[in-house]
């Protein structure tokens, strides 16, 4: 398993950023921590019943649970495909008994959203920029610091924000791959963004062509935010509180779907290339 991880992270890790290496190599770290390092044909259902078994037992809620089963699994697949040897993958369809489903996100309320961006104009700086960028997007806050100056588009009808994948910040999944009109504190933050360049970067004090250091990024601005909002909000939730918003003027889901990058489920949403951006700017 352990030549496994390797030629995965060779085949698989071109253009990838360093947090991509080090899940890999976490999730198979755990594995041996559960098991051992053995030929990936030896592996069997009480191998990977043992790994959960470890991963719950070291308090990792349902959803990291799955998300390292995921990578196990890739990494199995990937050495069982190219190595044509024709077998059955064990940590697959694995059962997560009794792991912790985890607290809720925490939507961020009105009121500190209407607080967080009047602070974020008065201190004007960088990282009041990137927090107010995402307040009124719902922006992941890796596709945020990964973003150039030239996917802002603000001299068009409806200014806009290209999310495109870029070797030092790929995107989460398909559907990230997006547009997202620019409307009240976040429109003021791409202006000043612009009007204060000084890299092909956005947000160069968290991004440059090595990668993004979106975990810097995220301890710095909850560490801010943290004395204004309620116990639990931190700078993601501002994405769930997107969602809410939208839902409160009854915004087709279909709509927040696509402005946000969610995935919208449906044979029938295949079709087409979506809405427009004057739809969106509408709600």
């Amino acid at each position: 398993m352990s030549e496994a991880l390797d030629f995965y992270v060779n085949i698989k890790g071109k253009g990838r950023d360093k947090r991509f290496f080090a899940y890999a190599k976490r999730a198979i770290g755990y594995l041996f921590d559960a098991v051992s390092d053995k030929p990936i044909s030896s592996y069997t259902r009480s191998d990977a019943n043992a790994l959960r078994d470890l991963l719950i037992e070291r308090g990792l809620v349902v959803s990291s649970v799955k998300r390292n089963f995921e990578v196990v699994r890739a990494i199995f697949n990937v050495a069982n495909r190219e190595g044509d040897l024709k077998l059955s993958n064990p940590f697959s369809n694995v059962l997560m008994l009794h792991a912790n489903d985890g607290k809720p996100r925490l939507p961020v309320r009105q009121a500190d959203i209407s607080r967080i961006q009047r602070m974020c104009i008065e201190l004007d700086d960088d990282i009041r920029w990137l927090i107010a960028l995402i307040s009124d997007t719902g922006m992941r806050l890796a596709e945020a610091c990964g973003v150039l100056l030239e996917d802002f588009k603000l001299d068009e009808e409806v200014p806009y924000l290209t999310i495109r994948p870029h070797t030092w910040r790929p995107l989460k999944t398909v559907a990230s791959k997006r547009v997202i009109p620019l409307v009240g504190t976040s429109l003021w933050s791409a202006r000043r963004v612009i009007q204060n360049e000084s890299s092909p970067f956005a947000f160069p004090r968290y991004c440059n062509a090595s990668g993004h250091k979106a975990d810097s990024a995220s301890n710095a601005l909850n560490k801010w935010i943290k004395p204004h909002v309620e116990q639990g909000v931190v700078i993601h939730s501002f994405r769930h509180s997107l969602r809410d918003r939208l839902r409160e003027i009854e915004c087709p889901s279909d709509i927040i779907d696509q402005i946000g990058g969610w995935r919208t489920y449906g044979l029938g949403q295949r079709y087409g290339k979506g809405y427009s951006l004057r739809v969106m700017h509408k709600w």
